[in-house]
C-alpha cells in the first residue's frame, strides 16, 4: 500500500495537460499559459538526475521545481539511470514542495538517452519494476510515467502494463509510437484505445494532438481518461480553449496572427524576466516559432529566425496584425 496526495487533477473532469517538452516548457512558458489559457496540469522540461555527483539535480534544474501556481497541478518529470540516484532525487525534490512526480520513460533524444535512461530503458525492461518499486516507495503523493509504446516493437506496451500496475503507478501517459520511430509517422492511437480497455489505471493521450477536432476524436476514439498536449499547443496555446469549447475551434486568418502576436509579446516579456541577453533569450523564442504549423505565419517565422537581436524581434511581432487582447483573453 502506498500513500498519496491523490492524482493531480478534479476527479469526475477530463484533464488537459501541458506536456513536458526539453528546450520549452520553462517556468516562464508555464506561467504565460496558466495566465492565458489554465491547462488543468503543467510539467516542468525533464529534470536531469546525476549519478554519482555532489549535485544530484542541478541548480538551474531546481530552479525550475515549483508547487502549484494559482491553483494548477505541476508535476516533475525526472529522467535518470540509476535507481538509488532517483530515489534521492525524488525525495529532493518533494523537499521542495513537490506533490506530484512522473518518470521519463520516452524521451528519445537528449545526451540522457545515451546510456539507459528514458526510452532507452524499455530496451531492457528487467530492471524497469525494480526501479519503479523503490520510487513507489518514496513518493508520497502521485507517480506517473510517460511512456512510448515500446522501444521498437509498438505492441511492447502490453507486456509493461503488469509492470506499471504491480508498481504502484498512479495513471499512464502514453504516446503511441515507439521510441525508435521518434516523431516519424503517425502516433496510431488505436494503441491507446486498447490499452484503456486492458488497464484500470487511467491512461492520459499524448501525440499528433495539433487540432480541438483531432482532440475530440482522440477523445471519443480511446475513452482514455484525458489529453496531454505538447508540439500543438506550444504552436497555439488557445488549443486548450477550443477543446474546452471556450474559444472557436478555428480563426480567421487575421484572427490567428493576432492571437501569434499577443502569444510572442506576452511570451518575449516573460522570458525577459527569466533569461538573460540576446544570446539566451532569442534561442528560445525560436525553439517556440519552430512549433507553429500555420501557412499564414510562415513569411513572418522566417524573418524572426533571422533575426540577430530582440529589437528586430519585437518590430517584426509588432508587424502583425493586432486585436482587442480581451478577445483573445476569452
Amino acid at each position: 500500500m502506498h500513500i498519496t496526495d491523490g492524482l493531480p487533477w478534479k476527479i469526475d473532469t477530463i484533464p488537459l495537460m501541458l506536456a513536458p517538452m526539453q528546450g520549452l516548457t520553462n517556468r516562464a512558458l508555464r506561467d504565460l499559459f496558466i495566465r492565458w489559457v489554465r491547462p488543468d496540469v503543467v510539467f516542468t522540461e525533464y529534470v536531469r538526475v546525476h549519478a554519482k555527483s555532489k549535485l544530484i539535480i542541478s541548480k538551474s534544474d531546481r530552479r525550475e521545481i515549483t508547487g502549484a501556481v494559482e491553483g494548477v497541478p505541476l508535476v516533475v518529470q525526472l529522467i535518470g539511470s540509476d535507481t538509488p540516484s532517483l530515489v534521492e532525487g525524488a525525495e529532493l525534490v518533494q523537499d521542495l514542495g513537490v506533490n506530484h512526480l512522473n518518470i521519463n520513460l520516452g524521451c528519445p533524444y537528449g545526451r540522457m538517452n545515451s546510456g539507459t535512461a528514458g526510452g532507452a530503458l524499455l530496451a531492457n525492461p528487467s530492471g524497469l519494476g525494480v526501479m519503479l518499486a523503490e520510487l513507489r516507495r518514496t513518493i508520497r503523493g502521485s507517480f506517473s510515467v510517460k511512456v512510448r509504446a515500446g522501444f521498437d516493437d509498438p505492441s511492447q506496451i502490453f507486456s509493461l502494463l503488469g509492470i506499471f500496475e504491480q508498481s504502484g503507478v498512479d495513471f499512464i501517459i502514453l504516446h503511441p509510437r515507439t521510441v525508435a520511430e521518434r516523431y516519424s509517422g503517425h502516433a496510431d492511437h488505436d494503441i491507446t484505445a486498447r490499452l484503456v480497455e486492458a488497464t484500470t489505471l487511467p491512461v492520459i493521450a499524448n501525440g499528433d494532438i495539433f487540432t480541438a477536432e483531432t482532440g475530440r476524436k482522440v477523445m471519443a476514439h480511446t475513452r482514455a481518461a484525458g489529453l496531454m498536449l505538447g508540439r500543438g499547443a506550444i504552436g497555439d496555446p488557445l488549443l486548450f480553449a477550443r477543446l474546452r469549447g471556450e474559444y472557436p475551434d478555428r480563426s480567421t486568418q487575421e484572427q490567428r496572427l493576432a492571437e501569434l502576436r499577443y502569444y510572442l509579446e506576452n511570451l518575449m516579456a516573460s522570458y525577459q524576466a527569466l533569461f538573460c541577453g540576446d544570446q539566451q533569450l532569442l534561442p528560445k523564442l525560436k525553439e517556440v516559432i519552430a512549433q507553429i504549423r500555420d501557412p499564414e505565419f510562415d513569411p513572418y517565422a522566417k524573418k524572426l529566425k533571422k533575426c540577430r537581436n530582440s529589437e528586430s524581434f519585437c518590430q517584426l511581432v509588432s508587424e502583425l496584425p493586432f486585436l482587442d487582447s480581451t478577445i483573445l483573453e476569452k
